[in-house]
């Protein structure tokens, strides 16, 4: 008998690599070599799996991030650079149409979506951001809110435009450019950290 944990395992996989809508109930099924009835013995119906798989995928993004806290804490910025460092590592796997599939079709999937990246950004990087101008890291004059809003708040969107930024640049020169270098360029003269050597 098959368990939940594998049907949403198998899901995740389908879903991020071909896209949600692409993705039929039926091929997850003869994935698992299960019948149809046995997923909404677990799900009522597609929707439900979509919704589930993109709230796994973020708690397990969350349990990362609070891991990245705890360990790097006392340095703001470099949490902040490799909380977005692990994102990439999300991202990379995903095809486009799998989020442009949640904005389309699922629309309960995509409010989970659209509030992990809401809090991510104006409420843990923002904060993070903060503390580190308190400490004199980051120029006093710099305005978080809208460093947050032009940098960080959908880097989904930047990456994933009609040409797939993954496809036509390599993953560290992307994370570069769009956090180090823009990082680099608002914090003091006395600070740094191994990325920005």
């Amino acid at each position: 008998m098959i368990t939940k944990a594998t049907l949403l395992k198998c899901s995740i996989k389908k879903f991020t690599q071909c896209g949600s809508k692409h993705v039929t109930l039926d091929e997850i099924a003869n994935t698992l070599g299960i019948s149809k009835k046995t997923i909404y013995t677990f799900y009522k119906n597609k929707e439900a799996l979509v919704s589930a798989s993109i709230e796994s995928l973020l708690n397990e993004y969350k349990v990362d991030i609070n891991g990245i806290v705890n360990s790097n804490g006392k340095d703001p910025v470099l949490c902040v650079i490799i909380i977005y460092q692990r994102g990439f590592e999300y991202l990379k796997y995903f095809k486009p149409s799998f989020l442009f599939g949640l904005e389309k079709y699922y629309p309960k999937a995509n409010a989970l979506f659209e509030d992990f990246v809401e809090e991510l950004s104006n409420t843990i990087v923002y904060k993070l951001l903060k503390q580190a101008q308190e400490s004199g890291d980051i120029k006093a004059e710099v305005n978080l809110k809208l460093i947050v809003s032009i940098y960080f708040l959908r880097i989904d969107k930047l990456v994933f435009k009609k040409n797939n930024l993954f496809d036509l640049y390599p993953k560290e020169e992307l994370f570069n450019h769009l956090v180090v270098y823009n990082l680099k360029g608002i914090i003091t003269p006395n600070y740094s950290n191994s990325y920005f050597e």
